[in-house]
């Protein structure tokens, strides 16, 4: 058992490294730095309400050997021409937002004499680099170390700041929260990628198979479930530490953040070091760059890895191994210059940029959790690896809720 747990070990981390980014670095820092500890009860709460619906992509791969798309395809094609629709709609924004807050934080430290856009072509060009040389192998175990060090920092970091901030003083200063339509706005925006837009249920099925491609073994259902459950418990964790990071170096130091990468990186790292000590400032670096680095590289691997399914879906079956690569590169290839022309005219409002795309994963992400439920329940899968009726149940309610929140923000923007 515990042999073939570790071949199965994989497509689990390689989800929380896509997910632990600017969801956790950014949008849970400024939770923690504008509110204190009082969102902490939502970031636990959006972890939970969304944990069956990327369970699903993990339990729909193993039970049926198909990724999710061909789940969606079996409910006809104007289901995938639906997801192809949110993913096109979203791909450049978000590989745009994540390469952003990667090359502030590089920028910030590093200080290189190349322009913003310049160092974000060599980050993308470096990850496609990697994704078209490395394929799926490399990327496992590559991104297996990175999570290894950005938990370790991550937490020796926390601890420090534990030891020296008064959590008490925080608790005492913090205000009631109000639902005005600005802290609603962040609260959607905190929330849409808490820990991760749903899109990447997707990728999971399809990082699964692949895990099993390159193994030769197909894990039972416990142990897949196992994998995930590592890397989505990790991810609560780490945006729990994040958000307190925010809460006990940042709330009440009269500072906010900026717009741009770099300046926003700057007082990032700058505020940690002088609360926690000059010591901290090479592992929270480290922390932070492993962080999104990992994001930005498995956004470019999972893309891609999406997009030729479900060309095929509407096209004939690319069966050359040669032609699957051509596709992957010309994917990669629009998908870096969207983002740079992206980043290029948001270069300086990089809160802008992940807010955008934050909130466009909330509103999306009913219609997602919607399709997954569907996918898993469908007759074609056999019954001992369909969810639970109490997990089904919670299911339900879990759309309900992000139904119902997203339907309240456009309410407030119409009436506002």
């Amino acid at each position: 058992m515990q042999k073939n747990f570790w071949k199965a070990l994989g497509p689990g981390i390689i989800w929380a490294a896509a997910a632990i980014g600017v969801s956790h670095l950014v949008q849970s820092t400024r939770a923690g730095a504008d509110y204190g500890f009082q969102l902490a009860g939502v970031v636990i709460l959006a972890n939970a309400l969304k944990y069956p619906f990327f369970q699903y992509g993990s339990r729909y791969a193993i039970a049926t050997g198909e990724s999710l798309i061909d789940g969606y395809h079996r409910m006809g094609k104007w289901v995938v021409a639906l997801f192809l629709f949110l993913t096109v709609s979203t791909m450049f924004t978000i590989q745009a937002a994540v390469t952003s807050v990667t090359v502030g934080l590089i920028s910030s430290v590093i200080q290189p004499p190349l322009s913003y856009v310049q160092i974000t072509t060599l980050l993308l060009l470096l990850c496609a680099v990697i994704v078209l040389i490395g394929h799926f192998k490399t990327l496992d175990r590559l991104i297996k170390f990175v999570v290894v060090i950005l938990s370790v920092s991550t937490l020796t970091a926390l601890i420090a700041a534990f030891i020296k901030s008064d959590i008490q003083t925080v608790v005492q200063n913090q205000q009631p929260f109000e639902f005005t339509l600005g802290n609603v706005a962040f609260l959607i925006a905190l929330v849409g990628w808490m820990p991760s837009a749903i899109d990447i249920s997707v990728w999971s099925s399809l990082w699964t198979i692949a895990k099993i491609e390159v193994t030769g073994y197909r894990p039972s259902l416990k142990e897949s479930l196992m994998d995930f459950n590592i890397g989505y418990i990790g991810t609560t964790v780490l945006s729990l530490a994040f958000l307190g990071l925010g809460a006990m170096v940042m709330f009440h130091s009269g500072e906010s953040f900026a717009n741009g990468g770099i300046q926003f990186s700057n007082q990032l790292l700058a505020l940690y070091t002088r609360s926690i000590g000059e010591w901290s400032y090479p592992i929270l670096v480290i922390a932070a760059i492993a962080t999104m680095f990992s994001t930005t590289l498995t956004v470019l691997d999972a893309f891609p890895r999406v997009l030729t399914p479900v060309l095929e879906v509407f096209t004939r079956k690319i069966e050359s191994r040669k032609s699957q690569q051509g596709l992957q590169l010309l994917w990669i290839s629009l998908i870096t210059i969207g983002a740079v022309l992206l980043i290029s005219v948001f270069a300086n409002q990089m809160k802008l940029l992940v807010d955008i795309a934050t909130t466009l994963s909330f509103i999306t992400a009913p219609m997602l959790a919607v399709l997954n439920l569907k996918a898993v329940t469908a007759s074609h899968v056999s019954p001992e690896f369909q969810p639970s009726r109490v997990l089904r149940i919670f299911s339900w309610f879990g759309i309900l809720v992000l139904s119902s929140f997203a339907c309240y923000f456009i309410w407030l923007k119409l009436i506002g």
